[in-house]
């Protein structure tokens, strides 16, 4: 789906708002990542966040 030109920024939001909520941040923290995603990612990596795994 990332290769359909218009589809592929829908689809990176879908994934930065997913990929926000498994490590336990919120929708401020999505926006983040959209619009700033090398600070945002960096923050992640080396802040305190830590990835919380589905149960189901």
């Amino acid at each position: 789906m990332l290769l359909i030109p218009i589809v592929n920024i829908v689809i990176v939001i879908i994934l930065y708002i997913a990929v926000s909520e498994k490590f336990g941040k919120g929708a401020g923290f999505a926006v983040g990542l959209v619009f700033l995603p090398f600070i945002f990612a960096l923050i992640l990596g080396f802040g305190d966040a830590e990835y919380k795994e589905s149960t189901a």
